[in-house]
């Protein structure tokens, strides 16, 4: 219910439609049953031949009735829609800006089907929270009551049985199924993840399924689980028609049991016949509002899942986060060293420790090397530079300040960021390259696509989704052109040219290391040529630092670091 709660206070920005909703839904309730008992007694009244001028007032009045059981219904459609759209766009806003801040590691703990399949299907699913929970139950009481009240002044008898059928309508019947619903426990929202994840995998692995002849096995998957949507889908409609047939039912039921009781009040005297059709037509038509409360337990415990499921990807993100207006800014004036202080992590799930007892200083304007074979946790100790996951144990110090005082926004403005996965935009190779800065002139790109040896692409030219029209030689080029137009402070590559061939990758590093001449700067890499020019070499392995120096330093301690280099040298 803590989830609901928060989709509760969203909504209830929305007062304003919420409000005119509610009283345009009374209005239209009302008038309904006001233009059928008016219709009833018409029908009554005209059987005794009454004066002319007591038809026409009767007749005007069910029209008047008629026209504003229409005008305000379609008011009621309106604010209550318009309310709905804008309730979603409030929760869509509030959603993406606690998952913000978890990117990238939210991909550690969900599948991108099922994240997908969240934020767009459970957001989808909370439409019915305001049309299908929270509004109708109001505006059946309010006109339910109003008519109670009504039929009271003609016959008590009447009033008590219409207000035992809102008794069972309103309450006991929901009551019941939402207990039915609650041993159900449909699984829709469950197997609509698990569809768009398998659906997922299936196209990202469409190729390589088809080269190890796997596909028609992950179709069959895929049909399998399909078919388990399918047949939740239908457990869930089932419940629905059903509940509608007892409602239905019910309000029959009490139909017949108020024509019984007025047929017999006209029998015995009590009451006088031409009230018999009106009281008939009234119960008939105040349970059509009644028809919404057989869905809500079925909707009710729909939205239940969708919030929780929803805010289960960001809950606990407040309290793990300082408030916003608290952060602290860099200065744009100098450039801070950074420290790590027995730093440990283990990613989430795991039972090995990713990193253990880090403890290295990257002072202002150094250049700096982190070296070791794959896993042992160099990409993971850039990454926690970065703040892309907070560290289990220990602090990262920028300056003066610990990095958890640091928004990742304010952060990354400041740092030029290569990774082994970037990411391109269907586009152009200008438009990929002005993600670094939209004042960017044709001439400044063309400078540095020159730098990087893609001097033979034109600005124009495109680029597919992902890059798939590019080598992975090109991305890698791209992106540290992107990089370098960026121009900030603070460098962090992680194997930026390790698909580039070595007489590109001299140039590039010629190039690159020239504009960070003053700049800070951390290179993740498998290669051990070229380092000669670092201020220092970190060496990992298994998570931890096996030693650090310059390149000379660690040549003459013939340890870990001059081990790989001769391994490197017998290699090539």
């Amino acid at each position: 219910m803590k989830d609901l709660a928060i989709v509760t206070k969203l909504m209830l920005k929305e007062k304003r439609d919420i409000f005119y909703s509610i009283i345009a839904g009374f209005i239209a309730g009302i008038a309904a049953v006001g233009l059928f008992a008016a219709s009833g007694y018409l029908i009554s009244k005209a059987a005794l031949a009454p004066p002319l001028y007591a038809l026409i007032i009767l007749t005007s009045t069910v029209k008047l009735l008629g026209f504003t059981r229409a005008l305000t219904r379609y008011a009621e459609r309106y604010f209550s829609h318009r309310a709905t759209f804008t309730i979603l766009s409030n929760l869509r806003v509030s959603f993406f800006e606690k998952l913000e801040p978890l990117t990238p590691g939210i991909f550690q703990k969900y599948r991108s089907g099922d994240l997908l399949s969240r934020i767009v299907g459970d957001v989808e699913s909370l439409q019915n929270f305001f049309l299908r929970v929270f509004y109708p139950p109001i505006v059946l009481m309010m006109v339910f009551l109003s008519t109670i009240l009504f039929t009271l002044y003609f016959s008590i008898y009447t009033a008590i049985v219409l207000l035992i059928g809102l008794v069972l309508i309103a309450f006991v019947v929901p009551v019941l199924f939402a207990m039915k619903q609650r041993k159900i426990n449909s699984q829709v929202r469950e197997e609509r993840g698990r569809l768009s994840t398998e659906a997922t995998e299936l196209l990202y692995g469409f190729r390589d399924l088809k080269i190890y002849q796997k596909l028609r096995g992950k179709e069959q998957e895929l049909l399998e689980t399909s078919k388990s949507y399918i047949s939740e889908q239908e457990k869930e409609e089932i419940t629905i028609a059903f509940s509608k047939s007892v409602n239905t039912f019910i309000s029959l039921f009490i139909t017949w049991v108020v024509l019984g009781i007025g047929a017999y009040l006209v029998a015995t005297g009590q009451m006088a016949g031409i009230f018999l059709a009106m009281f008939v037509m009234i119960a008939i038509t105040v349970f059509e509002d009644a028809a919404a409360m057989a869905v809500f337990p079925i909707y009710l415990n729909d939205s239940k899942r969708a919030a929780n499921r929803l805010f289960s990807v960001v809950r606990g993100d407040e309290d793990s986060e300082v408030e916003s207006g608290n952060w602290k800014e860099f200065p744009d004036d100098k450039i801070l060293s950074i420290e790590m202080d027995n730093v440990s992590f283990t990613f989430p799930n795991e039972w090995r420790k990713t990193l253990e007892d880090i403890t290295v200083e990257f002072p202002a304007g150094s250049k700096t090397a982190i070296v070791g074979p794959s896993g042992s946790g160099k990409s993971t100790l850039l990454q926690l530079l970065m703040k892309m996951y907070p560290a289990d144990v220990g602090d990262i110090r920028i300056g003066d300040f610990s990095i958890s005082d640091v928004s990742q926004e304010s952060l990354w403005s400041v740092s030029n960021v290569v990774l082994q996965e970037n990411h391109f935009f269907y586009g152009t190779i200008r438009d990929n390259l002005q993600l670094a800065g939209d004042e960017l002139t044709d001439g400044e790109m063309e400078e540095v696509l020159l730098k990087v040896k893609l001097d033979d692409f034109s600005l124009a030219d495109p680029v597919f989704e992902k890059g798939e029209n590019l080598s992975g030689g090109e991305k890698q080029r791209l992106a540290i052109a992107r990089t370098m137009l960026k121009d900030e402070s603070y460098w962090f590559l992680d194997e930026p040219t390790s698909s580039v061939d070595a007489l590109t990758e001299q140039s590039i590093y010629r190039h690159l290391f020239e504009q960070a001449k003053d700049d800070t700067l951390v290179l993740v890499s498998h290669r051990l040529t070229g380092l000669e020019r670092m201020d220092q070499i970190i060496v990992m392995d298994q998570g931890r630092i096996m030693e650090s120096g310059t390149f000379e330093e660690l040549m003459q301690q013939e340890g870990y670091f001059y081990e790989m280099k001769e391994i490197e040298k017998d290699l090539f």
